[in-house]
């Protein structure tokens, strides 16, 4: 007889990043900057495999010292107390496609790392929210999902046509590891169980019209599909040796939002639910007012522009004072929301003393052609603001990388302080918190103080 020989776990090292006092681990002698190993003998690749270890109830804790040596310690129904420096201990998984739509691909040099990894990783979808495409997953990945109830997970579709969605995704047959997995809706049908949140990136003339339709028809024929969102392509100018693509015009966007709007009216009958959701871009391309708080139910896929600007302004206005300290304010923003933001801070200037102006920059890292706030770079707000011309410059929280004063080209808060000659202050996410920030810079001068997202793990790996 013949034994098969199993061949030994790979071991991906945790960091620690700290102990909690008085916790098992602290008791037994953990120190941050120790690794830890495996539980109850088993590899760990990130923090949900760890979770599910000590769920188990018993669990034997292996870890490393800086030089080399290796101690163990139990736990027995209690939380060990150990935080990591990241969630994927075995690394991000990376796209298996190179959709001619892709960002990244669009993306101009010299930005961080981060910008240009090309994430498609199931565990951040759990985790933070962030799309998939699903077509890099093997057996393993499926059957994990599924065990686990890694739910819900939020799914680029695209297109159901699969002959449609393979010519725009175009995956690298190397990299595909399931050749299932690149089949759609086979792939949507093994995750049954899961509950999905669903998005249709929209080329003019190509994935929208009887394909929206189609697609559409197709998800709402899943139960588990809860919602799905149409977001119009995003473009750069920079989209070197890629096929020519262009933006979405009033009329087309016009034309997306009467198949969202009917297929809403027919979705409210059937499931309660308007269940597909256009994105705040296609609103304000067509030139049509946005849809009420209500209407979006709860903000589902916030994060993927789909109500950012009703839960904007949803927040309200607050009491005004007459008059404040003379203070010259300046908002700089994308020339898709200056409009918008204009109109919503009109009752500021009846404030005595305030100089409000809200200024649409140009996009000097990505082009005239990328319009949101959210892109723009300090590049940006240099070339686009005069030193000295205001005493607060207020930029929007969506340009800086999380928990950071840090815009996409690495230049700070600080930078446009030293360079502007003025303070620079993150803006509000909502607009009574905006209004807040307004008011507060009457008590600031003209001179400068010196001194977890998806994103946010790319940023650290």
């Amino acid at each position: 007889m013949t034994l098969a020989l199993e061949m030994p776990q790979a071991v991906h090292p945790a960091l620690v990043s700290r102990v909690e006092p008085d916790s098992a681990a602290h008791r037994a002698g953990v120190q941050i900057g120790d690794e830890l190993l495996r539980v109850n003998g088993n590899a760990i690749t990130d923090i949900l495999a760890y979770r599910r270890e000590l769920e188990v109830g018993v669990a034997t804790l292996e870890l490393r010292r800086a030089g080399g040596e290796h101690f163990f310690f139990d736990v027995e129904w209690e939380e060990p107390g150990l935080e990591f420096s990241e969630v994927l201990f075995d690394g991000i998984k990376l796209c298996a496609n190179k959709c001619e739509f892709c960002y990244v691909h669009q993306m101009p040099r010299g930005f961080r790392k981060s910008l240009y990894v090309m994430d498609d990783d199931y565990r951040l979808s759990f985790l933070y929210g962030s799309f998939v495409t699903l077509t890099n997953l093997a057996e393993e990945d499926f059957q994990r999902i599924l065990n686990e109830n890694l739910s819900p997970l939020y799914v680029s579709i695209h297109s159901t046509d699969q002959a449609l969605r393979a010519d725009m995704m175009k995956w690298w047959r190397l990299k595909v590891k399931d050749e299932g997995s690149t089949q759609i809706q086979d792939a949507l049908q093994r995750l049954e169980p899961i509950d999905l949140y669903t998005q249709l990136v929209l080329l003019p003339n190509r994935n929208d019209g009887e394909h929206l339709e189609g697609s559409l028809e197709y998800l709402s024929s899943l139960p588990n599909v809860l919602s799905v969102a149409c977001v119009p392509l995003g473009l750069t100018e920079h989209r070197r040796n890629l096929p020519e693509l262009r933006p979405y015009t009033p009329q087309e966007a016009k034309a997306v939002l009467s198949i969202v709007h009917r297929w809403q009216r027919e979705m409210l009958l059937k499931r309660g639910t308007r269940f597909i959701f256009a994105s705040d871009e296609f609103y304000i391309l067509a030139g049509e007012p946005l849809p009420s708080e209500e209407a979006y139910e709860g903000f589902p896929m916030l994060e993927n522009g789909v109500g950012m600007v009703r839960d904007f302004l949803g927040s309200g206005f607050p009491r005004l004072p007459a008059s404040i300290a003379p203070t010259r304010v300046l908002i700089g923003t994308g020339s898709l929301f200056a409009p918008i933001l204009q109109r919503a801070l009109e009752p500021l200037h009846a404030v005595q003393g305030l100089s409000l102006e809200i200024r649409a920059l140009d996009n000097k890292s990505f082009g005239s052609v990328t319009s949101v706030a959210g892109l723009l770079t300090g590049r940006c707000f240099l070339e686009g603001v005069r030193a000295g011309e205001a005493d607060v410059l207020l930029v929007s929280p969506s340009t800086l990388r999380y928990g950071t004063e840090l815009m996409l080209d690495e230049i700070s808060l600080s930078d446009l302080r030293l360079q502007l000659k003025m303070d620079v202050r993150s803006g509000g996410k909502t607009l009574t918190d905006l209004i807040a920030v307004i008011l507060e810079s009457a008590s600031v001068t003209a001179v400068p103080q010196f001194g977890v997202s998806a994103h946010s793990v790319k940023d650290r790996a």
